[in-house]
């Protein structure tokens, strides 16, 4: 067979195997679309060469190729003949040839300089090629004679000589086109905002479904909003980590000012201890990221995550999809807490009339104490309250409980390292206990110890104990609060003196004991080491006791 092969007496249509005629096809561009038709260009025409290239190609196949592409046999002769000359020309049959404006790196530097602002490049683009021809405009120059290259001709813009020189310079219509084209949307908000609205555009993967306390998650996040702290307006702070699995918050810390290692190690210890009032989710996990804040990495941090062999992650800077948890939950709370309490400052603002004459003071802020409790509010119902849709109706508290993953626990004795330093002068233990503003602790291990100096160190936004260093900061122990002691509490501490006193009794009765009976013969003390009797003096005649003297 040649290429212009016979006349086929099907009229191009194929047949089946009886040799019955098959039915035409309809519409192709209905059925599959106008994009998939011409998506299925390439396969054919590569079909076709090939079997031209065994030499089995007919009109024949070149007709129905056409008919199922919506195209004349002509159109397909063309299209094999254009793609034998090109190879560029067969991964795209029928494409169009003819050249077209493109942005070029030159033009990415200009939109980069003018954040995007496309009306303010095209201006450049035009005044640069005016000022190549000579060519002035008067409502930039104003004068008659030519632009130098290097002349800034628009205002605030780029010198010239930094323009690319287009020829022909593309109309602006043209130019936005080819802006859309050729630029995805997170390139152009990255060029007119900054990486972090690229960043907005961009596709992250999602990691696979985890078990309780396998990964934790840490950040700070500053609330939106004022409150007033000791008379002072600031916009505090929060240090949080939150569970990976189940999106559970296990430890809060809230600090006025910015925070610090200190307050890493307290949320810290508010994460794993589950004793009350913190728990009951918590416990030693295996992994926590974190990025690289100083505070974060400092060697207290590490050290003491390490010691609970604990697996630190820090991220690489700027990449907070690296923690997308503990990100959405800083989301969550903006919208969801802070948005709603006074004093919040992200919010949009009121007409200028209504803000005319308004000072600070005159805004409502909480107190600081307010604040902490709003969040620890807050924190206990997102965790027990809340009911995402991605758990079926059950809280996140329900999902952690319900995970059979064995947890482990650390006493809250042995963390008593993570709490905060107080001002750091010494105080005395009294007989009523430690005072610590304006409150009185006490333990059942204070006995017998008034009149110490003592430190305390404590955890932020829980005054319900405190602990207890000596003056050279060894830990000696916790203490509870003297007017909110238990009975469990208090029994202890009598026990504590009762205990004393019988000991006491028991010495001095053993010391009575001792008094009353003979006295031991005294022991005799060995020699020196090195004593030679021969090096002794020999006593004279009148030392000796009269009994002992000779004649």
């Amino acid at each position: 067979m040649t290429d212009s092969g016979p006349q086929d007496i099907n009229g191009g249509h194929g047949v089946d195997e009886g040799g019955q005629r098959l039915p035409p096809p309809g519409d192709p561009a209905g059925v599959l679309g106008k994009q998939s038709l011409v998506a299925l260009r390439a396969p054919a025409v590569r079909r076709l060469l090939a079997l031209r290239a065994r030499g089995g190609l007919s009109r024949q196949h070149v007709r129905l190729a056409g008919e199922c592409l919506g195209a004349s046999e002509r159109t397909v002769w063309r299209w094999l003949a254009e793609a034998s000359r090109s190879p560029a020309a067969a991964a795209h049959p029928g494409a169009r040839h003819t050249s077209r404006f493109e942005i070029t790196a030159e033009i990415r530097v200009l939109l980069a300089y003018w954040h995007g602002n496309a009306s303010a490049v095209h201006r450049q683009l035009m005044e640069r090629a005016a000022a190549e021809a000579g060519g002035v405009r008067a409502q930039t120059s104003g004068t008659g004679v030519s632009v130098p290259p290097d002349l800034v001709a628009v205002p605030g813009g780029a010198a010239l000589s930094q323009v690319p020189l287009l020829d022909p310079v593309p109309s602006l219509s043209t130019f936005l086109r080819a802006l859309r084209r050729d630029l995805t949307a997170g390139e152009r908000a990255g060029l007119a905002i900054g990486p972090a609205a690229a960043r907005a555009h961009d596709v992250f993967g999602k990691r696979p479904p985890s078990w309780r306390n396998h990964a934790w998650e840490t950040d700070h996040v500053q609330a939106p909003l004022l409150v007033d702290a000791d008379g002072d307006l600031v916009r505090p702070w929060i240090t949080w980590f939150i569970d990976t699995a189940t999106k559970v918050i296990t430890g809060t810390a809230v600090t006025p000012g910015h925070p610090s290692r200190a307050s890493v190690l307290a949320a810290l210890r508010a994460a794993v201890v589950r004793d009350e009032p913190y728990g009951p989710a918590g416990g030693v996990p295996e992994l926590v990221r974190m990025d690289r804040g100083k505070d974060f990495l400092s060697a207290a941090v590490t050290t003491a995550l390490g010691a609970m062999g604990v697996t630190v992650k820090d991220l690489p800077a700027y990449s907070p999809h690296l923690k997308g948890t503990v990100e959405s939950l800083n989301r969550a709370a903006d919208r969801m807490l802070f948005a709603a309490l006074p004093g919040y400052t992200a919010g949009p603002t009121g007409p200028r009339s209504e803000r005319r004459g308004r000072t600070a003071g005159a805004v409502s802020a909480l107190s600081f104490q307010d604040f902490t409790a709003e969040v620890l509010e807050w924190t206990t119902w997102w965790n027990a309250v809340h009911r995402p849709k991605a758990l079926s109706g059950r809280t996140l508290l329900e999902a952690w409980q319900a995970d059979p993953t064995p947890i482990t626990d650390v006493p809250a004795a042995d963390l008593w390292a993570f709490t905060l330093e107080d001002d750091g002068r010494p105080r005395k233990l009294t007989s009523h206990g430690v005072s610590w503003r304006g409150r009185t602790y006490t333990a059942a291990w204070t006995t017998g110890q008034a009149g110490r100096q003592v430190r305390v160190r404590y955890m932020p936004h829980h005054d319900h104990e405190i602990e207890v260093c000596d003056a050279r900061g060894r830990h000696l122990g916790p203490a509870h609060l003297a007017d909110a002691a238990t009975p469990e509490q208090l029994q202890a501490l009598r026990e504590a003196r009762a205990e004393r006193a019988r000991r006491l009794r028991s010495d001095a009765k053993a010391a009575e004991r001792c008094a009353a009976s003979d006295s031991p013969p005294p022991r005799a003390r060995s020699p020196p080491s090195g004593w030679e009797p021969s090096r002794l003096p020999r006593p004279s005649v009148n030392s000796l006791p009269p009994t002992q003297r000779q004649g």
